[in-house]
């Protein structure tokens, strides 16, 4: 079985048809299932003592249970190209190219059409800032910043760890990711409970996050100026790992992104990524999509290379 040539097919999959509606109304979707389970365990152990450890105990089971029943699937699987096929179709859903290519656009066309309003509401489907707090702008930033960091989490991330480990990494990932997005935040509630979720999320995206800020910069027409924007600017970011591709983009694109947001009634005051160059502007939007979807081909190359190869 190739894992490569599995991971290119859910990549092919889902640029095609995401995932429909009509099969989520059915069926939920994975990261659904995943989630249901985290939140019955958050609900049972976040309380009382020793709360990290239980935080830990919680994030060991939810990622090894995913990958686990994933490598027991791969076990049942038939060998050659027909594992591998039936791998990419279960690894699928997994991967999120066509709905984050989707999120964003539907923050650009409204926003190109000088409708803020429904530019606002679109944008906050996919960011935690307050959106009524933001103009153009700010809500090019936002959905240009979205973009770059959930191209590493949705989409290189899982089909990285997918290559290397096959559905049982792909899996385990996602298992990884969702914690951190349901957990993994520091307030509170999740300070302890979460600290596992946050730390490991933050390990297997290392190697994912450079390398989509290296993806992004290839495909871009700076090449030169995204290279030197994340040599420069990433390790600033807030986070270890989102800097690396919003610094490619903001260089690549010629822009500024970061900055001081607004989260409900704080003001995180962020240093910004190519701080001198100007605020992205609605069409700064739509060449970061163009620079999105080249990026998509640019990954699946690889992939190729690596699937014909054998992997």
């Amino acid at each position: 079985m190739s894992f490569a040539a599995s991971m290119l097919i859910a990549m092919a999959i889902d640029a095609l048809i995401g995932w429909p509606d009509p099969l989520y109304r059915r069926i939920g979707h994975p990261v659904t299932w995943i989630g249901a389970l985290i939140s019955a365990l958050e609900a049972r152990l976040n309380h009382g003592a020793a709360r990290r450890a239980k935080g830990v105990l919680t994030a060991l089971v939810v990622i090894g249970l995913t990958g686990g029943l994933a490598g027991l699937v791969v076990a049942l699987l038939p060998g050659g190209w027909l594992g591998t096929l039936i791998a990419g179709v279960l690894a699928w859903p997994l991967v999120a190219i066509r709905s984050m290519h989707q999120h964003v656009a539907a923050v650009a066309r409204p926003l190109a059409a000088g409708d803020l309003g429904e530019a606002r509401h679109a944008v906050s489907m996919i960011v935690g800032r307050d959106p009524s707090k933001l103009d153009e702008a700010g809500v090019a930033r936002a959905a240009v910043e979205s973009l770059a960091e959930n191209t590493s989490d949705g989409i290189v991330a899982p089909l990285f760890w997918g290559a290397v480990a096959g559905l049982p990494g792909i899996a385990a990932y996602k298992a990884i990711n969702t914690l951190d997005s349901m957990i993994g935040h520091r307030n509170a509630r999740y300070e302890l409970f979460g600290w596992a979720s946050a730390r490991i999320d933050d390990l297997v995206n290392l190697a994912p996050a450079r390398l989509t800020g290296a993806l992004f910069a290839l495909c871009s027409a700076r090449p030169g100026a995204a290279f030197r924007t994340m040599a420069k600017d990433a390790r600033h970011h807030r986070s270890p790992n989102a800097g690396w591709p919003e610094a490619a983009m903001a260089g690549a694109l010629g822009i500024r992104l970061s900055g001081p947001r607004v989260y409900g009634d704080r003001v995180a005051q962020e240093p910004w990524v190519n701080a001198g160059a100007p605020d992205p502007e609605a069409k700064d939007l739509a060449r970061g999509l163009g620079l999105y979807r080249r990026a998509m081909l640019g990954l699946a190359l690889p992939l190729a290379i690596l699937a014909v190869m054998g992997w």
